[in-house]
């Protein structure tokens, strides 16, 4: 019974992801109920102050958007990566690793790709090689910044050993960074310079692409052309930028220092402090509040900007997929204790393995982490082991059919981001393995010194 269940659960994460948006949460939820009553497992409650966190945080990175926000950081992001063209590789992933942390997304990298690929071109540097390592650093950065869907999913399952959202943090950034950073030297010499590339070449000679070092005149005005063609910006965009940062930096705070948060006496005289789920969602929906009542925007705009929409099927995604995770993993936990206890307990490293192999299927970080994190503490793992194995579920790229992937591809005129002849053969693999692995050996030798 074991084994068909589990092939249900597997059935059910596949379709979900090919038929992507909400198709996740939903056939989660079917996955769900063939559980409860094809099997009788009794399902566990769903996970509400997850989702709730999550839609949160993306009402206020989607009011921030709608402000304007999202075009100040583009612009100055585009600033930095005109002035130094020639390291393009080093400073496109620190760019979209920065946007990521900041508003909590990874796909907020969709607003500068066409940057990095005009500007490589231009300036003579593979186009491949920024803009790889750039979508891998927007993803790396989910587990590395505090309103992430993934980052809070984590906390809310360690808040319990009392784990604070500094200590995910303190080995989280450093770790995916080097990691990141790690990848980013490597592709500095990957493939053949953009001169020598045959397909550059050939869509040069039809006239398709323009050669080194000229603005691309083709399909209208290049990225640049068109900030200066419309350079205002709406009122409050600056003000809507550093009220969110201030509604992070106050998430930050408040999870790293419990006793900024009030407590109180129940009838039985036991204390109980304000949890960081509640924290979060406050805190999140009063920015966005903030935001509203001082730059004057309608309402009705945040929901129509591209934050909010994958937000939204996050949050779809993991009450579904989470919830019938849960439910397999409670109703079969003696078969699994029994069966990989004593490996993950003698090597917590393998467990790190089965988050990266999930999170291919479910291309999802929050989700990953909702499903499968608590059979690691179901198996008795330390924290700070679960911890150093955080940027594991990083493993969207090894099928190149992640939105931010296509997008890349789509945006590298040059072709020389690409799928290769064998699907597993793209331009995201080797920068996604090495950053992935580094990160999680970095995070374990940082929780051993920090934890």
């Amino acid at each position: 019974m074991f084994w068909l269940q589990l092939l249900i659960v597997i059935i059910a994460l596949y379709i979900g992801s090919r038929l992507g948006g909400i198709g996740l949460g939903v056939m989660g939820g079917l996955g769900l109920s063939i559980l409860t009553f094809g099997f009788g497992l009794e399902p566990t409650a769903p996970p509400i102050d997850v989702m709730l966190m999550i839609a949160a945080v993306i009402t206020a990175a989607s009011t921030m958007q709608a402000a304007g926000g999202m075009d100040v950081l583009v612009r100055i992001a585009e600033q930095a990566l005109r002035r130094n063209p020639q390291h393009i590789t080093l400073m496109a992933p620190l760019v979209t690793y920065l946007f990521t942390i900041c508003a909590g997304t990874g796909h907020v990298a969709y607003s500068v790709m066409p940057v990095i690929a005009e500007v490589s071109r231009q300036s003579g540097v593979r186009p491949e090689r920024p803009m790889s390592i750039a979508v891998i650093a927007s993803q790396q950065a989910i587990t590395a910044t505090p309103i992430s869907a993934a980052t809070v999913a984590l906390l809310s399952l360690l808040s319990g050993q009392g784990y604070h959202l500094f200590d995910i943090l303190l080995v989280s950034i450093p770790a995916t960074f080097i990691g990141c950073l790690a990848a980013a030297l490597i592709m500095t010499r990957y493939g053949k310079p953009l001169d020598q590339d045959e397909e550059f070449r050939r869509r040069v000679a039809e006239g398709s692409v323009p050669p080194i070092g000229v603005r691309d005149g083709q399909g209208g005005a290049s990225a640049q052309d068109g900030a200066n063609a419309n350079p205002g910006l709406g009122r409050g965009a600056v003000a809507s930028v550093a009220l969110f940062l201030l509604g992070v930096i106050l998430v930050v705070l408040f999870g790293s220092i419990p006793s900024l948060r009030p407590s109180w006496t129940d009838a039985e005289g036991l204390m109980h402090t304000l949890g960081m789920p509640q924290v979060v969602e406050m805190v999140m929906l009063s920015t966005s509040a903030v935001i509203l009542l001082i730059t004057r925007i309608p309402a009705g705009n945040v929901v129509k900007g591209g934050v909010f929409l994958p937000g939204m099927q996050a949050v779809i995604s993991i009450f579904g997929i989470a919830w019938m995770g849960d439910t397999f993993f409670k109703g079969n936990m003696d078969v699994l204790q029994g069966s990989i206890h004593d490996a993950v307990t003698a090597a917590p490293w393998l467990f790190a393995f089965a988050l990266f192999a999930m999170s291919i299927l479910l291309n999802s970080q929050a989700a990953t982490i909702r499903g499968l994190m608590p059979l690691g503490i179901a198996l008795g793992l330390p924290a700070p082991a679960l911890i150093a194995m955080f940027p594991a579920v990083n493993g969207y790229f090894f099928i190149p059919n992640y939105p931010t992937v296509i997008a890349a591809i789509q945006f590298d005129r040059t072709g020389t981001t690409r799928i290769g002849r064998y699907l597993l053969n793209h331009s995201f693999m080797l920068p996604g393995l090495v950053a992935t692995l580094v990160a999680v050996i970095a995070g374990f030798i940082l929780a051993q010194l920090v934890l």
